[in-house]
Order: C-alpha cells, then sequence, then structure tokens
C-alpha cells in the first residue's frame, strides 16, 4: 500500500444535459429540503448513460460512473476510449478543475495538469513568466524555478520567444512550453491528456522520451491519455479503457488496446451505405468474401481475400482514384491499394455509371488478429467519399508453406505482416 499514489473510490460524475448551471430553482429546493432530512440527493438516481450518439432520456447524463483503480509510484497509466467516453472529464476531477458528484480521490504529492493547449498559461504574460506562475502553483520556490528554467526553455525549443507574449505562440508552441514546465517542475504525478498530438513529430518524441524518463529514473507517475495507440503501447505500463462513462478494462497494455480496437467495431462480411445523392457517387456496399464468393469475416493468415464494393455514379468522374487501406490493432496501416500506384491504373479513365470493384489480396500473410479497413474515393484532388474503420475481419494462425510455422502473434509480436525472402548466409 505504501507504493499506492493515487486511489480512485466509485467517482461518478453527473451533468444537466441542455442547460448551463445546476438546475432550476425547484431543483436546488428539492436537494436543500432531502439534505436537511439526511437523505441522499434524489437526482443521483437518475440520469442516461454516457452515450453521445443515442437521443438523451432523461435531463441528466452520468459522464462518470463508479470508477474505481489504482496507480502506483512510477507507473505510466494510459486511459484510452472513444470520444466522449469520459476520459477528460477523470482528468479534470483528479487534477481538481471540477470536483466528482460521488466518490472520492485519495493522492500523495504534486499534480501538475497538462490537460489542453495552453492549460495554465495566461496569454498576457511571457513564457518565461508563465513558467514562473506555473511554478508557483505547483508549490515551488523561485530559486528551485530559476535552477530549472534553462533546461525548461531548451527543452521546448521556444528560445527566440520565451520572452514575447504566450498569446502570440502558434497551439504547438503552448503545448512544448506547457509539457516542458510541467515535466521538468517535477510533479509527482503528471497528467497528459491528447495534446501531444498538436505537436510535431519531433517534439512528440521529445515527450514521450522524457515521459519514459520521469518514471523510469525519477520514479514518478504518468497519466497519459491518447488516440495514438502505438504511443499507449510504446509508453504504457498498464491501460484503463473507458466506454460509456464506465471502466470495461484494467490490466496489460497490450490485451486492453486489443479490448478497445475491437469493442469499437463488429466484424462482419457484408455493410450497405446510405446513398449520398448530392455528390458525384455513393458507396452503396462492401463485401468480404473467400475466392469462392462465399461471405466471410474470418480467414487463415495467407488466404486470399475478396474485398466488392459497389458504387453508384450519379455525375461523370473524368479522373476516378479507388483508394482502400488496411489497418492492424495498433492503428498501423498494413498496406494500402491505391488505384493510380499502378502503372496500368485498374480504374478506366473516367466513369458514368454503377460499377463494382473487386480486389482479391495474394500472399497476403497476416499476423493472427482483427484488421479494419478505410475506404475513400476521389475525382483528382477532390475527395467523393470515404469511410474510415467502417468494417473488421479477423486473421487466425497458420502454416503459409513447409519453411515457417503457423504465424501466430507470439512468434510474431513485432511484425505487420510474414514474407518470404533470399537469404546468403556465410560460414567463416
Amino acid at each position: 500500500m505504501n507504493d499506492i499514489i493515487l486511489k480512485v473510490e466509485n467517482i461518478s460524475k453527473q451533468y444537466r444535459l441542455g442547460l448551463v448551471g445546476t438546475g432550476t430553482l425547484s431543483h436546488d429546493l428539492n436537494r436543500f429540503w432531502h439534505k436537511i432530512r439526511g437523505k441522499e440527493d434524489p437526482y443521483l438516481k437518475v440520469g442516461a448513460v454516457n452515450d453521445r450518439s443515442a437521443v438523451a432520456s432523461s435531463n441528466y447524463v452520468w459522464a462518470l460512473r463508479d470508477i474505481n483503480f489504482e496507480v502506483k509510484r512510477g507507473e505510466i497509466l494510459g486511459i484510452i476510449g472513444k470520444n466522449g467516453a469520459g476520459k477528460s472529464t477523470l482528468l479534470k476531477i483528479l487534477s481538481r478543475v471540477t470536483s466528482p458528484t460521488t466518490g472520492s480521490i485519495k493522492t500523495k504529492g504534486r499534480i501538475a495538469s497538462l490537460l489542453e493547449v495552453g492549460t495554465g498559461m495566461h496569454p498576457e504574460l511571457t513564457g518565461r513568466e508563465n513558467i514562473f506562475l506555473n511554478g508557483a502553483i505547483l508549490g515551488m520556490t523561485k530559486a528551485e524555478i530559476t535552477s530549472k528554467i534553462d533546461e525548461i526553455v531548451d527543452f521546448s525549443g521556444c528560445q527566440m520567444y520565451i520572452d514575447t507574449p504566450v498569446k502570440r505562440y502558434s497551439s504547438g508552441m503552448r503545448v512544448r512550453l506547457g509539457f516542458a514546465v510541467a515535466a521538468f517542475l517535477e510533479p509527482d504525478i503528471l497528467v497528459v491528456d491528447e495534446v501531444l498530438a498538436v505537436g510535431d513529430a519531433e517534439f512528440q518524441k521529445k515527450a514521450i522520451g522524457k515521459m519514459q524518463d520521469i518514471s523510469n529514473n525519477s520514479g514518478r507517475t504518468v497519466l497519459f491519455v491518447s488516440h495514438n495507440m502505438v504511443a499507449i503501447k510504446d509508453l504504457c505500463t498498464r491501460v484503463l479503457v473507458l466506454n460509456h462513462g464506465g471502466v470495461s478494462y484494467n490490466g496489460d497494455t497490450t490485451m486492453g488496446i486489443e479490448a478497445y480496437l475491437e469493442g469499437d467495431i463488429d466484424i462482419q462480411s457484408s455493410i450497405d451505405f446510405e446513398q449520398v445523392n448530392d455528390s458525384k457517387m455513393s458507396f452503396t456496399n462492401f463485401k468480404i468474401s473467400n475466392t469462392r464468393g462465399d461471405l466471410q469475416s474470418v480467414f487463415k493468415s495467407g488466404e486470399n481475400i475478396v474485398f466488392s464494393v459497389e458504387i453508384a455514379v450519379f455525375e461523370k468522374i473524368r479522373n476516378p482514384i479507388f483508394s482502400l487501406r488496411l489497418t492492424d490493432q495498433n492503428n498501423v496501416n498494413v498496406v494500402t491499394w491505391r488505384s493510380n500506384d499502378y502503372i496500368e491504373s485498374p480504374f478506366p479513365d473516367q466513369i458514368e455509371n454503377k460499377i463494382t470493384i473487386k480486389l482479391t489480396t495474394r500472399d497476403l500473410f497476416l499476423i493472427e488478429g482483427r484488421y479494419r479497413l478505410s475506404m475513400s474515393c476521389l475525382d483528382g484532388k477532390e475527395m467523393l467519399d470515404f469511410y474510415g474503420d467502417f468494417i473488421a475481419f479477423d486473421v487466425t494462425p497458420d502454416r503459409p508453406n513447409d519453411k515457417f510455422y503457423s504465424i501466430d502473434r507470439k512468434k510474431a509480436s513485432n511484425s505487420v505482416v510474414y514474407s518470404e525472402a533470399s537469404w546468403t548466409v556465410k560460414s567463416y
């Protein structure tokens, strides 16, 4: 128990829909009447589940409901889930930006939060002044901040603008400075919410390295929210998966990512689309089948897969380009089939009638797991129709030939596809 730095017990957060504030005067009086009689808040018993796509069935919604977890000192906890699952609400409660409706939080030490671009930054103050401001908020002395200010400025890469008001910074510069301040002022718990997505590739790499250093060398705790599953997998020691305001998984990082991605989309072999008549074309149907024409959603590794797409054309498309992308469980694009990548395009120069596209894979030895598909159609550079991660299928292990063992994830955990190669080995 001495290693537990953060303990969350039965945290719930309720919001009122539609109106700003806690509710009507009658609700406030009703709450007060129940309180003086020693009874529970009557509105805690009602409220819709936090599903942003559903039609509201109540004036209240539970953004979070009965959240329980513990975090040890030095852990990097990844928090993942769909948009609207409650991730940012949870971090705001942990950072004391807002209070929970019910439940309690027990922490040891200082918490530094980077919840959105420019969090904690005063726009009228310079970058240097904001460093001292944030340090003071964290409870550090001026001498402590002064001793680290050169490292903070150097890491942020904003040396030229450090004495310029933050309101003139780009969003990326504000993230750089904000992260540097939060990381180098040595909080016991660092909370980072998706802000790294704003930074460039170089800064993201530096920031992830810094978070690993904070955890490994300094023994500090990091709570990291991101939709980048590769970063979550590389960085986090454990993940918490939120779904509709509740915890659906708490444990191993790899298994948690799989649970999140597999719950995000159902496997199926056929899907119909609603026609979009205000465009030149519209996807109408997509099917996944084997080479015999049987609809199928589970394939052996290396088995040829047939993807069939029907397109309704309402207006002549003069430079049609079709693209189909295959993505794995880590959001890595495994392969993209694009018609204009071929010297002899499989597409005609122009189309003006309904067409069906059939794309058959060959010797695609995928690792065991679930794979998602995205597709698009363009007229030159004009996007006509797009569907991202709209359908998925599963791949099971199989032997590609007598040269390989069965292709399963345990033997190929760092691979994307299997491929034969010519080897030359010399012994001296």
